[in-house]
This record gives C-alpha cells, structure tokens and sequence, in this order.
C-alpha cells in the first residue's frame, strides 16, 4: 500500500483513513522527533540574531493531510517539544503544508515562496516572524534530505548490532 495518493488535481497526500488515525495519536512524541531533526540539522547553524528573535516563542508545524501537528519552542540554546497547545492561535507561527510539500521543501526540491503562492503552504500568526525563518532557512546551507541514505544505513539489523556491541553481550538466564 502506498503511503501517498496522487490524483491530477490533488498532488500526493496522505489518504484520509490514514490521516483519520494518525490524528488520534499523541502529538507530543512526533514534537521530540521534530524538534531532535531540528537541533541536528539547524540549531548549531542559526544565526544569534535569529535565536534571539525566536526564544520562546511557541511554534506549531501542522501537517494538513496527515492531520499532525507538532509544537516546540526555541530555549536560547535549542529547539524543545512544547505540550500540546490548546488551540492553534495560541501559537506564535503555525506552518501548514501537506506531508508532501513538507518533504519537497526539506529535499529543497520546492520553494518556499513557490508552494506559499500557490497556497500549498500556510503560515498564521505573527508574520514577521516568519519571513525571519525562511529567510534563515534560506540562508543556511543545509544538506538536502534523502531518505534514502537511511534505509541504506540505518537497515533494522545493523540498528541491532550497533545497539548489541554498546551494550555488550546478552545477559544469560539459567538456573
């Protein structure tokens, strides 16, 4: 089965059975993965007067099709999970975009501005904010995302011998 489907007049998304459970699943554990590929990949790179603009202040990334959203927050230092907000105005920016487009821009297949224009890609809140981060983002050279090279590296075996040698061999049991 697909994990995308794909008509003329809807590009990939997520089908709607699909996206009917993922929305029933807790958001917080998808904001520490969100916010552990951000830390990885952005926050050594953010400029200090970027940080400064961001500290603490509630973020929300929706993924429209998934029906996912995550909220984090800049400490000073790092991105970090914020609980669920209440509501998605409480945010301070909220970006919305289908899981898909969400992809192409993190494999700089697709242009911010291109996808916003054509109303693939949201943003609500405070907008100065915004352009302050795709500005940024635009500016960082980031390593393009490819999936690939984690099922190339990271096949569930190797994961287990990694995890094996760490910790040493298996504890035997027997009486």
């Amino acid at each position: 089965m697909a994990a995308f489907s794909s008509s003329p007049s809807n590009p990939r998304v997520v089908p709607p059975p699909v996206g009917a459970v993922l929305s029933r699943l807790p958001a917080y554990p998808g904001s520490v993965l969100l916010v552990t590929a951000l830390n990885l990949a952005l926050a050594r790179h953010l400029p200090p007067d970027v940080g400064r603009l961001l500290f603490d202040k509630k973020m929300r990334v929706q993924v429209r099709d998934a029906r996912l959203a995550f909220d984090f927050a800049w400490t000073g230092q790092r991105f970090a999970p914020h609980a669920p907000l209440a509501a998605p105005a409480v945010a301070d920016l909220t970006l919305s975009a289908t899981a898909h487009d969400f992809l192409l821009l993190a494999q700089r297949q697709q242009d911010p501005d291109t996808l916003f224009f054509s109303r693939r890609l949201s943003m609500e809140g405070d907008t100065e904010l915004g352009l302050v981060v795709k500005n940024a983002l635009d500016a960082i050279e980031l390593p393009v995302l490819d999936p690939r090279q984690w099922a190339q590296r990271l096949a569930p075996r190797q994961v287990l011998d990694h995890l094996r040698r760490r910790r040493g061999p298996a504890p035997r049991h027997g009486g």
